[in-house]
């Protein structure tokens, strides 16, 4: 499945494809909707990099 998001959408967060991609991944799995390795894999970074990531915020 893939997901479109609107250019103007992308621009108007001033982020990268891959930060939002982050972004989003960290939002679902502080919600629990993803399970720590899910949510890594959706933010393709290893699960490592991923709780550092949530470390530093």
């Amino acid at each position: 499945m893939s997901l479109t998001i609107p250019d103007e959408i992308i621009q108007s967060t001033r982020m990268t494809i891959p930060e939002l991609i982050q972004e989003i991944a960290v939002m679902l799995f502080q919600k629990e909707k993803l399970t720590l390795g899910q949510a890594s894999r959706l933010a393709d970074m290893s699960q490592f990099q991923f709780q550092h990531l949530l470390s530093a915020r």
